[in-house]
């Protein structure tokens, strides 16, 4: 099993990014590659209006390896 990307962020209170708002919180996922989860992201991000609060990154879920 590979990679699975999550696009994972929410409105923060402001632009220091530190503590997001409840209830805003946004989980989409998970991705087999990286370009499913940045057009996700892109979607996200650019959908309605950029919001100077709202901020989306793109988690890395590691492989785990055979046991």
């Amino acid at each position: 099993m590979g990679q699975r990307y999550w696009v994972i962020g929410g409105e923060y209170r402001d632009c220091a990014f530190r503590e997001i708002e409840p209830g805003t919180e946004r989980m989409s996922g998970p991705f087999g590659d990286e370009l499913k989860a940045r057009m996700e992201w892109q979607r996200l991000t650019f959908r309605d209006k950029c919001a100077a609060t709202e901020r989306y990154t793109i988690a890395i879920e590691p492989s785990l390896g055979r046991a």
